[in-house]
């Protein structure tokens, strides 16, 4: 399979009529934990045939060695075209070069541009002393994911770069109007496409791609669903994604189910919902949050007849 820019599959999968799907990963904590991610992949998820996956940074780069691991693994042992998360958070222009140097001498040419969460006070603290020294103050060399977006354009012009975007608020926004400008800043400094964070009404990322539009901002926004699966999980998504607004109907379903696998199953069913209507509008791309579970995403492809997808 030849590993190809996100940019170019969105193009041609919009040229075909075709809406793409796409998986996303993170670094597993344990060498179990790496079996078992690598047999769901090859048993489950490949047949598939995925158009990319994409692959997880922690917050501030705590998983940056194990993310580039688990991106170059995938690309090597299964030839799937990967999107590398990378965040600014805590890292200075040696190590962001030092890493898109590594990726670009790898071939992983597809780059998800991140801003990324501050890591816990205690961590952020001992990076900042490590990187300043005691007492140090200094200015981050990446205020903002639009300052990373233009560097990695700058060093790997060929790139095909990504960006997040919040069809429900960005947490640290509340000016909508705000929110958008800073989007816009981050097209301009060279992104090709945005994903988003999940979200349970499509309304709001139809509304979201609507004001984008407004705003001249043309480029292709691919919805990402993360269903449901357990009921401490759902709580976990709330306080991840800070916002996050469940449905009436969603909750209610899931209060009627009566344990985890029934609350998994109404999850998927929601999910499913959620992308065949996503296809019917004829979106650019689907991006499912897997949690490194393949039965949620095996089954959504299943209930939609989806067999194959790759263009």
């Amino acid at each position: 399979m030849a590993i190809e820019r996100v940019a170019d599959l969105l193009t041609r999968g919009a040229t075909r009529h075709r809406t793409i799907f796409s998986f996303e990963f993170f670094p597993p904590k344990s060498e179990k934990g790496w079996d078992r991610l690598f047999r769901s992949i090859g048993e489950d998820l490949l047949p598939l045939e995925p158009a990319y996956v994409s692959v997880t940074y922690g917050a501030g780069g705590t998983t940056r060695d194990h993310t580039h691991r688990l991106v170059t693994r995938i690309q090597n042992e299964f030839g799937l075209t990967v999107v590398a998360h990378l965040t600014c958070v805590g890292s200075t222009r040696e190590e962001i070069s030092a890493i898109l140097e590594q990726y670009d001498a790898e071939g992983v040419c597809n780059i998800l541009a991140l801003r990324g969460d501050q890591p816990r006070e205690e961590s952020l603290r001992a990076l900042m002393r490590e990187r300043l020294g005691p007492g140090g103050e200094g200015s981050p060399d990446f205020p903002y994911a639009s300052d990373l977006v233009a560097f990695i354009r700058k060093r790997l012009p060929h790139a095909s770069i990504g960006v997040a975007g919040f069809p429900e608020g960005h947490p640290a926004t509340p000016n909508r109007l705000e929110e958008i400008r800073y989007l816009r800043s981050k097209i301009d400094a060279g992104a090709d496409y945005v994903v988003t964070q999940l979200f349970f009404d499509n309304r709001d990322y139809f509304d979201y791609v609507e004001r984008l539009r407004l705003a001249g901002i043309d480029v292709p926004v691919v919805p990402g669903i993360m269903p449901v699966t357990t009921r401490k999980g759902m709580r976990r998504m709330a306080e991840l994604a800070a916002g996050a607004r469940f449905p009436a109907a969603l909750l209610r379903a899931v209060e009627r189910a009566r344990d985890d696998e029934a609350v998994s199953r109404v999850g998927t069913h929601w999910a499913t919902a959620q992308v065949a209507e996503l296809i019917n509008n004829d979106v650019p791309g689907i991006h499912l949050y897997t949690l490194n579970n393949s039965w949620s995403t095996v089954e959504i492809c299943r209930n939609l007849g989806l067999s194959s997808y790759r263009l």
